[in-house]
């Protein structure tokens, strides 16, 4: 009998699962089906035209999958960017509108949008067209053309392509032949050379910028010198487009009319004049259209069509992060997301826009700026413990002003800001920084000196040869020089060299549980349940109000030199209690508290299961 009830029990988890397993397939099954046999048609939008000229604007994005990466944008964030953009009013056009309003015979509606997805990949298709369809949008999917002959099957084929265009929701347009990159050194100044996409993967924890895209520049050696005559350096960049040219008009029997030349932002159409003067030559005589510009999204007649920009939007932008940006390059009014409304009334916008999801307030600043929100209902708080986590990027400034006067001239402050911990206190508007600490330390993070970053730098770049190596030669003479460097002792910091100190991006993202708890003249805090401050003493005793801000920190680094200047602060599930004491054992009387409970609780995690069940299936199948 025991055993009956046992198999019973296994049998209906089976049928469970089995169950499950079929809804999800069937989920995964209708986008495939959606973006494959186009149910729906792209409709031109015939938009509201005035006689003033806003031009466009021209967004971009890298790539999209389902779940999204430090690169490709997820489809949830996708939907709620151009969501924002459809009901701020933007309506997408076309590439041929865009050449007609440069030849000054069509005006553009009030509000227009060009939309791109670059680098050619299929789930970029699959899941951005089906955003797409619900706001009637249509875009342009560029490809390089190397990819048709590689058949890697992360990259649409022709037959894709024309399949994409027959759907009326995309059009064609290219990045060139090939990316790849020439003049490469590491940030040791060790000289790579001439590296392809799967090389540039391998070694690029290590790189700074010091390196070039293929059609930028002379082939140097390590000493900066060109490696080709002028003639050489010509035939080379000409090559690459007249491959370009013969495998499009193979392959789908034509070449795209809109171009992407990379990199951008030279002030030119190279970094060098005469190699600059090739690709314009080029480029005018193959293409109607051509994005030489990264980072201001508006387009006018103080451009020209073969000089256009674009804004390439983060994987992990807010919707108020891209509208923002939208609306300094443009002055146009934008709709910004506000959220739950419920959530949105219990604090006060100072600066910058919030939007209220979930357990989240997302803050997002001002260009170069700061987000500022209030806590209404409690402005004389003075024992209490704070609880929150922080999930903006590392980059950037996430703070609590504690026990604030109202026009914050009197405060404490507890930020977290490029990675440290600052504690800082305010009187009479003269601000005096009580505590700083390095989150490295919190995170164990491996202390190493520069010389032994360095050699580990030299092992990537042996192993990743060795990985691409072109012979069974070449691969044993790599494999010889690893062993050596391998058995080489680097220098260490009791050895006398520096301390390593990497760099923060300003793509890399953050998460940080933090706890604070201040009673009378003594503050606490722990972060990621690890004791940062222990009852430091503090002047301000006075009852305050708590502020929320976040702040740009700065143009940063970015290794692909994207340049941002607004800044998502993302607290997320927020409680304030009463104490008695700091970190007291016994929990206060709530004060605030953002978390979701109960029903709405219970419904959030059922959606958070499905939506990662069903992402597990489709990164799986």
């Amino acid at each position: 009998m025991k055993n009956d009830k046992f198999l019973q029990n296994k049998d209906r988890k089976k049928i469970l699962r089995s169950i499950v397993q079929i809804i999800v397939l069937i989920s995964v099954l209708l986008l495939i089906v959606n973006a494959t046999f186009n149910l729906k048609k792209y409709n031109q939008n015939l938009a509201k035209q005035t006689n003033v000229d806003n031009g466009f604007i021209a967004i971009s994005y890298f790539g999209v999958d389902q779940t999204g990466d430090d690169t490709l944008i997820g489809t949830e964030r996708l939907n709620e960017q151009l969501r924002s953009l459809y009901e701020s009013g933007y309506v997408t056009i076309t590439q041929q509108d865009i050449v007609d309003y440069y030849a000054g015979v069509k005006d553009l509606p009030d509000k227009s949008l060009f939309l791109i997805f670059e680098d050619g990949r299929r789930d970029t298709a699959i899941f951005a067209q089906e955003i797409m369809e619900r706001y009637n949008f249509k875009a342009t999917m560029l490809t390089y053309a190397d990819k048709f002959d590689k058949n890697d099957p992360k990259f649409l084929s022709p037959e894709d392509l024309i399949q994409l265009e027959k759907s009326t929701f995309w059009e064609l347009g290219t990045n060139g032949y090939r990316l790849e990159y020439i003049n490469v050194f590491d940030r040791y100044k060790n000289f790579l050379g001439h590296i392809d996409t799967l090389k540039f993967a391998g070694v690029a924890s290590y790189l700074g910028r010091d390196y070039n895209h293929y059609l930028m520049d002379y082939i140097r050696d390590e000493y900066g010198i060109p490696t080709e005559s002028y003639d050489e350096m010509t035939v080379r960049i000409n090559e690459d487009y007249d491959l370009m040219k013969a495998i499009y008009s193979e392959e789908i029997n034509k070449l795209p009319k809109l171009y992407i030349l990379m990199h951008s932002n030279t002030g030119q159409f190279a970094t060098n004049n005469k190699v600059s003067e090739i690709n314009e030559q080029r480029i005018k005589d193959l293409f109607e259209i051509n994005f030489n510009r990264e980072g201001n999204a508006e387009n006018n007649h103080n451009s020209t069509v073969y000089d256009l920009s674009r804004l390439q939007p983060q994987s992990y932008w807010s919707a108020n992060h891209l509208l923002m940006k939208i609306q300094a390059d443009t002055n146009q009014n934008v709709k910004f997301v506000s959220g739950n409304t419920k959530q949105k009334s219990k604090w006060e916008t100072i600066t910058g826009e919030s939007e209220f999801k979930g357990e989240q307030i997302i803050l997002t600043s001002l260009p170069e700026g700061t987000g500022l929100v209030q806590l209404k209902d409690h402005v004389s708080l003075k024992n209490f413990d704070l609880s929150m986590s922080l999930k903006g990027n590392k980059y950037g400034v996430q703070k609590a002003l504690l026990r604030s006067a109202a026009d914050m001239s009197n405060n404490l402050s507890v930020e977290v800001a490029n990675n440290q911990v600052i504690v800082k206190e305010k009187e009479n508007g003269v601000e005096v920084v009580l505590s700083v600490t390095d989150l490295n330390s919190v995170d164990g993070f491996e202390v190493k000196s520069i010389d032994q970053d360095k050699k580990n730098a030299e092992i990537a770049e042996l192993k990743t040869n060795i990985q691409y190596a072109k012979s069974i030669e070449e691969a044993s003479m790599l494999t010889n020089s690893l062993n050596q460097k391998l058995q080489e002792d680097a220098k260490s910091i009791d050895d006398g060299s520096q301390l390593y100190a990497p760099t923060i991006d300003i793509r890399e993202s953050g998460n940080r549980f933090l706890e604070i708890s201040l009673y009378e003249d003594s503050l606490s805090i722990r972060v990621d349940n690890k004791l940062i401050v222990d009852r430091l003493t503090v002047k301000n005793t006075a009852e305050g109000a708590v502020f929320l801000e976040s702040a740009w920190g700065g143009y940063g680094y970015s290794q692909r030199n994207l340049t941002d200047d607004v800044y998502d602060g993302v607290f997320e599930k927020i409680v304030i209690t009463e104490n008695n004491s700091v970190f007291s054992e016994e929990s206060g009387t709530v004060i605030y508290d953002n978390c979701l409970h109960g029903r709405e609780l219970f419904f959030f995690r059922i959606k958070e299961i499905w939506k990662n069940t069903l992402n597990w299936f489709i990164k799986t199948l």
